[in-house]
């Protein structure tokens, strides 16, 4: 059992490493120029729908994300075996990263394209939200009650 605990915390850990690292792709493809910089600057109207559907998107996802996780853990991986519930701890652990990197890529491409700092400050909650969500054996012990022996 705790060699299937190790691995579930290294497959998180993988999971939350890329996690991070595809937003940083793309910042860093923007700013080399790599995806359209300011297309829409001008297109006020364009705009405004980006800007909305970023910040919609962040009210959405960084709530759903966090709650959703909480209520599937009560509701149906605490009344599983321990090997079933590790798979499904870390299937849902990564549909919570999932909906969080949604908001975080639209909102970066929304900065991008409009070059409005709506779009910087909504992927920032959105990395800020998946600081709640940094794995660790000592976390995936508590939430599946887990003791050490």
């Amino acid at each position: 059992m705790e060699e299937q605990i190790k691995r579930a915390v290294r497959n998180l850990n993988i999971g939350y490493v890329f996690f991070w690292v595809f937003p940083a792709f793309l910042l860093g493809a923007g700013e080399f120029d790599l995806l359209p910089v300011g297309n829409l600057v001008d297109n006020v109207q364009a705009t405004y729908y980006f800007e909305t559907i970023g910040i919609l998107l962040t009210a959405l996802c960084v709530p759903l994300s966090l709650k959703l996780f909480s209520l599937v853990l009560k509701k149906k991986i605490d009344n599983m075996t321990i090997t079933l519930a590790l798979k499904h701890y870390v299937q849902w652990s990564i549909v919570r990263l999932g909906i969080l990197e949604v908001a975080i890529v639209a909102n970066i491409l929304c900065y991008y394209l409009t070059l409005s700092s709506t779009g910087n400050l909504c992927m920032l909650i959105g990395l800020t939200a998946s600081l709640f969500c940094l794995p660790s054996e000592k976390r995936l012990r508590n939430e599946l009650h887990i003791t050490k022996d």
